[in-house]
């Protein structure tokens, strides 16, 4: 439960009449004909992001010139579409609205990780741009680098052209050879900043675990990290998942006896975040040798992964399998007797003081109960407990906590990967109140893997000196905190003024948070890993549901708080 940075200001509408002209006018452009049918319409579409609600990026593949995607308006962006099976592509064609992209490129893939790009420009026009293309793959993505305009991009369509059935799989990496395989490196931390931060932290596709060099030692140059692929190997690809202290320069270098060493691969203008490297060489032993640091810590991964052909290679465990995001899995109705608690089968209270500076003492069950007409309802209330300790309470000036309220999850009942996960919510709204809907990673209690580095999902936050917004946002290392990922929505009135839907799909590529079946906010993957860090939330989840008072995040209560203060939740539902 975290905040986020306000989103610029929307541009104002064009009239109606303006609108509908437009619309009228670009139903008359004529679409080049391409050597293959079009393939791309009413297909699954994802973007990094979505300017609001109105404008979903699903717009641009509806075949309705009147209705478009849009952005917000910051570099970079994307969008993608899922044509649903391998395809030959041969044409893609741009309808721009005014806010068009002047660089960007066009990339296919077959798995939605690997990339390659079959298009690029520094000189984009806007308008239609027909474009020729060569390429093969199932995942088809515009990413855009730079706007033509002060606003974000905006496509009223994006058309993919070609053959489906067709084109086998992209050229490159044939299989993962470090997973889990030994690895040794320059130093290693081990601190309570960085416990057992050891190299093969790095080979064991656990991207909330990293490697980083001794800060007594190691932060210095050079430094690196070396992985055995038990036999010799052709090796393709190298993936490095960068924490921020990341190598500006460096190289990937081969060796048949973890002595005598060949370079394949340097950059001088190494980037951090994610980088996907092309290389061609040989041997047993892989290493990336850092030389010149991002800045005065050491050198850190996340993952360092090696690809190819040959080694001695260990099965990487299976992916999750995909969401079903119409069937139900998991539900409670909330259709207890007036002043019952929620069902001990599927929920937990959580009982104690609250975190993040909150003021509330969580009681066991006595602030969530039954209304007995299909709702759960947690109060929150001016309550003493005695014998607690809380931040001080401004209005009373006590460090004895001055509130109770109601914190209930699934952990060990009910705990999930992936699928359509939504709550059906009256939010409580007043100065200091903080309720929300969201997900943490089961390896919190499972593994005392440590937040951020387990993941969590905020579906709904709302905070009651914000009366008309309510947020989602994704915690995880890189992006924590008041840095958390996310997006807020304006309601256009009081979130509190009736029941709302809040909702995530939640798979392997993407995120898309909705309210009332808009979507407004996607995170996309792939873009998420290239600009903000790792990608944690391949692992089970539960789900909580609490209502606080106090903290970091909304501020405290004052003399304008009114309670007590009710959040009333009809159902919860999980779709896979």
């Amino acid at each position: 439960m975290h905040t986020v940075s306000s989103r610029p200001r929307r541009r104002r509408l064009l009239p109606l009449g303006l609108v509908a002209a437009l619309a009228f006018a670009l139903f008359q452009t004529p679409v080049a004909t391409a050597a293959g049918p079009l393939i791309s319409q009413n297909k699954p579409a994802t973007a990094s992001s979505t300017e609001n609600a109105a404008f979903p990026a699903t717009a641009a593949v509806d075949g309705n010139t009147g209705t478009r995607w849009s952005s917000a308006f910051a570099d970079p962006q994307s969008i993608q579409i899922d044509l649903g099976a391998q395809a030959a592509v041969d044409q893609v064609v741009l309808n721009w609205e005014t806010a068009y992209g002047k660089a960007f490129s066009i990339e296919m893939s077959e798995n939605g990780s690997s990339w390659n790009q079959i298009y690029s420009t520094a000189t984009g026009t806007g308008g239609v741009q027909t474009l020729a293309v060569t390429g093969a793959g199932r995942y088809v993505r515009l990413t855009l680098t730079q706007r033509a305009t002060q606003w974000g991009y905006s496509l009223w369509e994006f058309q993919v052209f070609g053959v489906l059935g067709t084109g086998g799989p992209d050229p490159g990496p044939t299989g993962l050879l470090s997973y889990n395989k030994p690895a040794t490196a320059s130093s290693f931390q081990d601190d309570g900043a960085c416990p057992g931060c050891v190299a093969t932290k790095a080979t064991d596709l656990d991207p909330a675990t990293r490697w980083a060099t001794s800060a007594t030692t190691g932060w210095v140059d050079p430094g690196w990290i070396t992985v055995d692929l038990g036999a010799t190997a052709t090796i393709n690809k190298v993936v490095l998942q960068w924490d921020p202290a990341y190598a500006v320069s460096y190289e990937i270098q081969v060796s048949d006896d973890n002595n005598n060493w060949r370079r394949i691969y340097n950059t001088t203008t190494g980037k951090g975040f994610k980088e996907t490297l092309t290389v061609s060489g040989t041997g047993r032993y892989v290493r990336m040798y850092g030389t010149k640091r991002s800045n005065g810590y050491g050198y850190s991964l996340w993952e360092f992964q090696v690809y190819g052909t040959g080694g001695a290679p260990t099965q990487p465990p299976a992916p999750p399998p995909a969401p079903n995001f119409t069937r139900l899995a998991w539900s409670d109705e909330f259709n207890g007797p007036a002043n019952s608690t929620p069902d001990s089968s599927k929920w937990t209270p959580e009982t104690g003081s609250g975190v993040n500076n909150e003021l509330e003492y969580y009681t066991n069950n006595q602030n969530a109960r039954m209304d007995g007409t299909g709702n759960l309802v947690i109060q929150v209330r001016r309550e003493p407990t005695p014998g607690s300790a809380c931040p001080v309470d401004p209005v009373s000036g006590s460090g004895t906590c001055q509130y109770t309220s109601g914190r209930i999850n699934t952990y060990g009942k009910y705990d999930f990967t992936y699928g359509r996960v939504e709550a059906r919510i009256k939010v409580s709204s007043t100065q200091g109140l903080w309720p929300a809907f969201w997900m943490l990673g089961s390896n919190f209690f499972a593994t005392r893997t440590p937040w951020p580095n387990c993941g969590e999902i905020d579906i709904m936050e709302h905070v009651g000196r914000e009366l008309n917004r309510v947020y989602s946002t994704l915690h995880a290392p890189g992006y924590f905190g008041a840095g958390g990922f996310g997006q807020p929505l304006d309601l256009g009135q009081r979130v509190d003024a009736a029941f709302h839907t809040f909702a995530v799909e939640w798979d392997a590529s993407h995120m898309t948070f909705f309210v009332d079946g808009n979507g407004f906010f996607t995170v996309d993957r792939t873009q998420l890993e290239l600009t903000k860090g790792p990608w944690v939330y391949d692992h089970n989840h539960f789900i909580i549901l609490n209502n606080a008072i106090g903290g970091d995040f909304p501020g405290p209560p004052g003399a304008g708080t009114v309670l007590p203060q009710n959040m009333v939740i009809d159902y919860v539902r999980v779709f896979r």
